[in-house]
C-alpha cells in the first residue's frame, strides 16, 4: 500500500505533447505527469501516485492532511529544512 502525500504545483509545461508539472512536497519537489488531470495549474494541490497526478485537492484539505501526517510523524519535513508552509502552501514561514 502506498502513502499519498499532498503537493502543490509550482510549475507547469508541455513536454512532447504531454502536460507536466513540478510539484512541491514536504522536503522535495518532483516532476509529475498531468495527463489524467490536464486542467491542473500552478498553486493547485494534488495527490500523486507513480509520477501521475490522480486527484485534485482543495488547499484546506491538503494543508489539514499535511498537518495530520506531521502530527502522527508520517512525514518529517524538518530533515531537509523544508517548511511545508513555504514549500507546499506558498505562504510565508510560520503563517497558519
Amino acid at each position: 500500500m502506498c502513502l499519498g502525500i499532498p503537493g502543490r504545483i509550482v510549475e507547469v509545461w508541455d513536454e512532447s505533447g504531454t502536460r507536466m508539472a513540478h510539484v512541491a512536497f514536504p522536503g522535495e519537489t518532483r516532476k509529475v505527469c498531468l495527463a489524467y488531470l490536464p486542467d491542473l495549474g500552478v498553486d493547485d494541490y494534488t495527490m500523486v501516485h507513480a509520477g501521475f497526478a490522480l486527484t485534485r485537492l482543495d488547499k484546506e484539505s491538503a494543508l489539514l492532511t499535511l498537518d495530520v501526517m506531521r502530527e502522527y510523524e508520517l512525514i518529517d519535513d524538518t530533515v531537509t529544512g523544508c517548511d511545508t508552509m513555504t514549500c507546499c502552501s506558498g505562504r510565508t514561514e510560520g503563517a497558519r
